[in-house]
């Protein structure tokens, strides 16, 4: 058995100053060991692959960072590990529990996952030991991973068994407090207007930003497709996959990078996927984020299969997980003032366009590594 500040400060010193996931009682000694400590991040996410992505876009920002979660809920990280982490070959720490091990009396809902947690790892491409109980083992391990990170840019696992890691007293409040008010959801809804196309938002969304201290990121799909078309500048980011994490990864860049406007460019469908993550980026998010859903109703880039967003209110939703500000409408002039608000606190547009693209829409003439390096490159 290790002490939590065992292992915690010996990746501090190799930068590892950011942790987001969500609890297992096997994980929280390190959990509580973080939060204790004002300079350290714990960012406490409402589902796992979100915790993933929020690592994700920290690192892209520079930041690096640890995942954390328990076995079960690596089913929720399968998604962004291999279409986010490996797909545009980002490095971070997994950390995940070894909940219903053989031979350990557990609860029966882990007996399963218990069995094929490693054989999941390895299925995935993703490189694995069990985590360490003696401390000695720690700076060797650390040094590996890094030479793996170094290498092949992708992430490393860690399986953690039961009593691997001594208790520790939770000491400080857990969640930020909010230091502002949510306003009310302001319209920009004009009874005689006919929806504008895709195509017109990411026109006006391209025109209000500049390169330089901007960056924006499309959701998978045609949004990414038609940014690109549009206009391919090295500040744009093209999810593919992952689809809802958008968001979250926006989440993590704006964390890492205060002095960057960071605009996420959503989708109704990618939006009702992950919208737990609309209260996490309303509790850590700042007033560098801007969160732009464009609503046609249906997942356009599958057939335009109907999703049930018509009745939902995604800027209420946004209003009542946190965002400062919070805008709908079908009005291309809601773009122009979201873009244009200054304030403490996350910023919110939910923007009802039509359905459809052009034809012969292009993908991106980069693969996802070539756009994040790009990327990379650019915000530094």
């Amino acid at each position: 058995m290790i002490q939590a500040q065992q292992f915690v400060e010996i990746a501090r010193k190799k930068g590892f100053e950011y942790y987001a996931g969500v609890p297992c009682s096997f994980l929280t000694p390190f959990i509580n060991y973080v939060i204790n400590d004002e300079n350290l991040t714990y960012i406490s996410s409402a589902n796992e692959g979100d915790a993933l992505a929020t690592i994700c876009g920290l690192n892209i920002g520079g930041k690096k960072g640890i995942v954390m979660m328990q076995n079960s809920g690596l089913g929720n990280a399968i998604n962004p590990l291999t279409s986010l982490a490996y797909t545009f070959r980002i490095p971070f720490i997994l950390i995940t529990t070894l909940r219903g091990e053989p031979n350990l009396k557990d609860e029966p809902q882990h007996e399963l996952m218990g069995q094929i947690t490693e054989k999941m790892l390895d299925l995935m491409n993703i490189p694995w030991q069990y985590f360490p109980n003696e401390a000695s083992e720690i700076p060797l391990l650390l040094d590996q991973i890094e030479t793996y990170f170094n290498q092949e840019s992708r992430p490393y696992a860690l399986v953690m068994r039961k009593g691997t890691v001594a208790p520790v007293t939770l000491e400080k409040q857990s969640i930020p407090i909010p230091q502002f008010e949510s306003k009310p959801v302001q319209s920009f809804f004009q009874v005689k207007n006919d929806l504008h196309p895709r195509q017109e938002a990411l026109e006006r969304v391209i025109s209000l930003t500049d390169e330089i201290k901007t960056v924006v990121i499309g959701t998978t799909g045609f949004t990414g497709r038609e940014l690109f078309a549009i206009a391919d500048r090295p500040n744009h980011l093209y999810l593919v996959g992952s689809m809802g994490c958008a968001s979250s990864l926006g989440l993590g860049l704006s964390l890492a990078r205060p002095d960057l406007k960071i605009i996420v460019i959503d989708g109704d469908g990618a939006g009702l996927m992950r919208m737990g993550n609309f209260a996490t980026i309303g509790t850590y998010g700042k007033g560098n984020f801007y969160h732009l859903l464009l609503d046609n109703s249906v997942h356009d880039s599958t057939g335009a299969q109907a999703t049930v967003s018509k009745r939902v209110s995604f800027a209420k939703i946004a209003q009542s997980c946190g965002y400062e500000i919070a805008l709908e409408g079908n009005s291309l002039e809601l773009i122009n003032t979201l873009l244009n608000i200054k304030s403490e606190g996350v910023k919110f547009g939910h923007l009802r366009i039509k359905a459809g693209t052009n034809k012969n829409l292009p993908r991106p003439n980069l693969t996802p590594e070539q756009v994040l390096k790009r990327l990379i490159k650019h915000i530094n």
